[in-house]
């Protein structure tokens, strides 16, 4: 199989970008990026939820070498973390950055340069760690990059609280979509983000991204090239309702999705608020919600598991 090139050279190529960051930087104005709908004008330096005016703020970009088998290979995945976020999960383990506001302010050139250093680092591709926010931001970087000779696969990586409009927007763009699915309970979503519509965010925005890209693509080397990966992260005490995305996932979206079950949770930020989840994980919680997933049919769970 000839491995794919990325999405976004044949976009950019064609001018397409140019009127896909056009259409998004128009949004600012009255922002509607996000499923908040804060409709606050961003270019003007008013903020809503995500606490993010024109410029996209970053905390901390590098190769990182903690993430799924298939993204990082022998050189790591180039990952850039954006400050703040539209969801703002009570148990965020990254509370300094989403809630706190760890980072810095940076230009659209600042942010491709950062995505250049990254490549000419050896990095596999571009992993832009909570990007929901900054999408216009994040567009016209790649503008800049891809003129400038960026072309390693790009990754959005999100909380999977996506506006459906938005996510359409970025076809031809992305080539890796890796959004988590948190939570299938409303009332769960309403007690730790204040977004009881999560669940039903969260699919239509999964079935897009699949429509997209499909299953996940990983080259000869072991290299994602493209697709989806969808992250669930088990919460005690069943509170994400494990079985149903799960069933979700392989009904829905395919049977051979890739999925990474993970079992890092741990109380952080302000987890103490709601009972069930001031404890870590058990091992035997994680047993179970991985034999969740076998039962219901997925099979491309991740090595790490």
């Amino acid at each position: 199989m000839k491995t794919p090139d990325p999405l976004f050279i044949k976009t950019a190529q064609s001018g397409l970008l140019e009127e896909k960051i056009e259409t998004a930087r128009a949004t600012l104005a009255r922002c509607g990026l996000c499923p908040r709908k804060c409709h606050v004008d961003r270019l003007a330096g008013a903020t809503g939820i995500c606490k993010t005016g024109p410029h996209a703020m970053v905390s901390s970009f590098h190769a990182h070498f903690g993430e799924e088998t298939p993204l990082v290979g022998m050189n790591g995945s180039g990952t850039i973390f954006f400050t703040y976020c539209n969801l703002m999960c009570s148990f965020c383990q990254n509370f300094d950055i989403s809630h706190q506001g760890a980072g810095r302010d940076v230009s659209d050139d600042e942010l491709a340069a950062m995505m250049l250093s990254l490549q000419d680092q050896g990095c596999h591709n571009i992993n832009l760690v909570t990007p929901s926010h900054v999408v216009p931001q994040i567009l016209s970087a790649l503008e800049i990059a891809a003129r400038k000779g960026l072309h390693i696969p790009i990754i959005y990586n999100s909380g999977g609280y996506d506006d459906i409009d938005t996510v359409k927007l970025l076809d031809g763009v992305i080539d890796i979509y890796m959004p988590d699915f948190k939570f299938w309970d409303p009332k769960i979503a309403e007690i730790t983000c204040n977004a009881p519509d999560y669940p039903e965010i969260a699919k239509k925005a999964l079935r897009e991204m699949h429509r997209q890209v499909g299953d996940l693509i990983i080259d000869s080397t072991g290299i994602v090239r493209r697709g989806l990966l969808v992250r669930h992260l088990v919460l005690p005490d069943e509170l994400a309702g494990t079985r149903d995305i799960v069933k979700f996932i392989r009904r829905t979206l395919s049977p051979d999705t890739y999925v990474n079950i993970m079992s890092q949770y741990r109380p952080c930020g302000r987890a103490h608020e709601t009972p069930g989840l001031d404890r870590a994980l058990s091992a035997d919680e994680y047993r179970q919600a991985l034999q969740m997933a076998r039962d219901e049919g997925l099979t491309r769970l991740d090595r790490i598991c």
